[in-house]
């Protein structure tokens, strides 16, 4: 077994089509097939379901994608930071983030991090939250700070807060009259914009299910790509929109309620991949425990 053969096998697994996983590869697919039957071979079992369309992982085959990802992951890590040790450049610390982390703890926590380790670059990727987790599995980042939980046995999730929820309305309409807290079902017949569009599931998920679990039936639904765009089409009176109460400071043109219920909120996740033993992920931790960056964003 050789890395070769992993990077052609997470190609297939990706594309589910030998065809496209050659081209992605810029080989042929004779030898990209014969390399996926070598891999078979030596580990004694089938990793992929042929007879199906699209090509279909068996159950060995999804844990040996999972195992792949981070095996070629830490190859890459280990290849930068050899490099840079090198090279005598500072170590990269990544850290990926959904958009509204940053009107919450995140600028904060990052600036106390750089004064804590002087040595480190620090990349900030803005990545939704589904995009985190492959992105950690992968090694593009060392941690991600997202809104959405999941289930991958890889990633350890650390809910740092669930940060309560805020309804932003058009000035000058019925709803906007008051700044008292406004419950779920007087959003009942309004035009609610959710954000992002794409990729599911997202905040966007989120927001529908707390609707739908309180039998709230809105006029419609428009989705955007990013909150900014959504509060800008608020201040159009294009529809209202549900956001976590720190991203009420990025526009003044818009009125800004809180939600009632106690379940409207939406989670601060810390994700980072398993038995990851960085003592930067250590020390963020503990700035985090010290700090309560994240403890009171209203």
């Amino acid at each position: 077994m050789d890395l070769r053969q992993l990077r052609y096998f997470i190609a297939v697994a990706r594309e589910r089509n030998f065809t496209r996983a050659a081209q992605e590869l810029n080989i042929a697919q004779p030898p990209l097939s014969r390399q996926i039957q070598l891999l078979e071979e030596e580990l004694g079992v089938a990793l992929v379901i042929r007879s199906s369309r699209p090509v279909r992982l068996t159950d060995a085959g999804r844990l040996f994608y999972e195992q792949a990802l981070q095996v070629l992951g830490r190859v890459e890590q280990m290849r930068t930071a050899t490099r840079r040790v090198g090279l005598k450049q500072n170590s990269v610390f990544s850290i990926g983030f959904v958009a509204s982390t940053l009107y919450s703890g995140l600028p904060s926590l990052v600036r106390k991090l750089r004064q804590q380790a002087p040595e480190l670059d620090i990349q900030l990727l803005e990545m939704l939250s589904i995009q985190q987790i492959p992105a950690l599995k992968e090694g593009r980042i060392d941690v991600g700070f997202a809104r959405l939980r999941h289930s991958d046995p890889n990633v350890v999730e650390t809910v740092l807060y669930e940060e309560r929820l805020m309804v932003a309305v058009p000035k000058g309409t019925p709803l906007a009259v008051s700044t008292a807290p406004v419950s779920l079902k007087e959003l009942s017949g309004q035009m609610i914009i959710v954000y992002p569009k794409e990729p599911r599931p997202s905040y966007a998920d989120q927001i529908l299910n707390i609707l739908q679990a309180d039998d709230v039936r809105p006029a419609g639904v428009y989705e955007v790509r990013e909150i900014q765009t959504a509060l800008g089409l608020v201040a159009t009176e294009a529809g209202i929109c549900i956001i976590p109460s720190s991203a009420r400071q990025m526009r003044s043109d818009v009125h800004y309620r809180a939600i009632k219920e106690k379940h409207a909120t939406s989670p601060i996740i810390l994700n980072h991949r398993l038995a990851d033993g960085s003592r930067h992920i250590a020390l963020l931790k503990q700035l985090i425990r010290d700090g309560g960056d994240f403890s009171n964003t209203e």
